[in-house]
């Protein structure tokens, strides 16, 4: 799922047309980020039938951390959390300034 752009996902608006009527736009952008990697982790469980808690155990953490990072609108996650979970899923997070 690629995040930006006018593309639309699932019915939505597009996110730069959120983004236009949005007061802070960087908050919603960093939101949108965070549901959009918080989605593709939640893929790539799925495709694992890896469950919350057999994550949490993977991570070395609690379920509700493991709930906290899947859920899209807690923006309080860190990157570490973040590689953490996609290198057990299988992934690589990529951050990088544009």
């Amino acid at each position: 799922m690629k995040v930006g752009g006018d593309c639309s996902i699932d019915g939505l608006p597009a996110p730069t047309d959120l983004l236009q009527q949005q007061d802070k736009p960087q908050e919603f952008e960093a939101l949108a980020v965070k549901e959009a990697l918080a989605s593709q982790i939640a893929e790539a469980m799925k495709a694992q039938n890896l469950s919350r808690k057999r994550l949490a155990e993977r991570m070395k953490t609690s379920r509700s951390q493991i709930g906290r990072l899947l859920d899209p609108k807690d923006g309080n996650v860190t990157i570490t959390t973040l590689q953490r979970a996609a290198k057990i899923v299988g992934r690589t997070l990529r951050v990088e300034l544009v």
